[in-house]
């Protein structure tokens, strides 16, 4: 059994002109939401055996965070320039890829390749991942490169945590 943990990126800032938009940093709000959501989930299941960020600053960021607050060595934490893409093509590819040792993985990326992927992979409807949201799917696989369909388990929504 191999168990997914994908995250959307929290809230990232627009009021910085002249920058590159892989370069753009989160948003105060968007902070706070990632050590809430990082906690909320440390408090809910295992660390995951690998974290993996897109190398945009915004899903790095979420990714230390909730490194951080897993106690996952930093180090450790893998890059995937790939997965600084709006489509589910390289975050499938990404995932299929992740070596069979790791029976649970947590993923940094971003919209709508998230969108798109739980959809597809899971079993529940999700009309929109937000920003810093978080979807846990199951599937009943030995091995990453075969993963299909598999079992929504979790949606955690930073607005269903706000002010709680």
């Amino acid at each position: 059994m191999k168990t997914l943990y994908i995250v959307r990126h929290a809230k990232s800032s627009w009021k910085y002109e002249g920058i590159d938009d892989i370069d753009r940093p989160l948003k105060k709000r968007g902070i706070n939401d990632a050590h809430m959501m990082a906690n909320l989930l440390k408090n809910t299941i295992e660390r995951p055996d690998v974290f993996v960020s897109s190398s945009a600053n915004r899903a790095l960021h979420t990714g230390i965070i909730f490194g951080t607050t897993f106690k996952y060595p930093l180090a450790n934490l893998k890059i995937s320039k790939s997965l600084y893409s709006f489509s589910d093509g390289y975050l499938v590819k990404t995932i299929k890829a992740l070596d069979d040792a790791f029976d649970s993985a947590i993923i940094f990326s971003h919209n709508h390749g998230i969108n798109d992927f739980v959809n597809s992979y899971g079993n529940q409807f999700i009309n929109n991942v937000p920003t810093c949201g978080i979807v846990g799917i199951k599937f009943d696989n030995e091995h990453w490169k075969s993963v299909k369909k598999g079992t929504t388990f979790l949606t955690e929504f930073p607005i269903d945590h706000r002010n709680s």
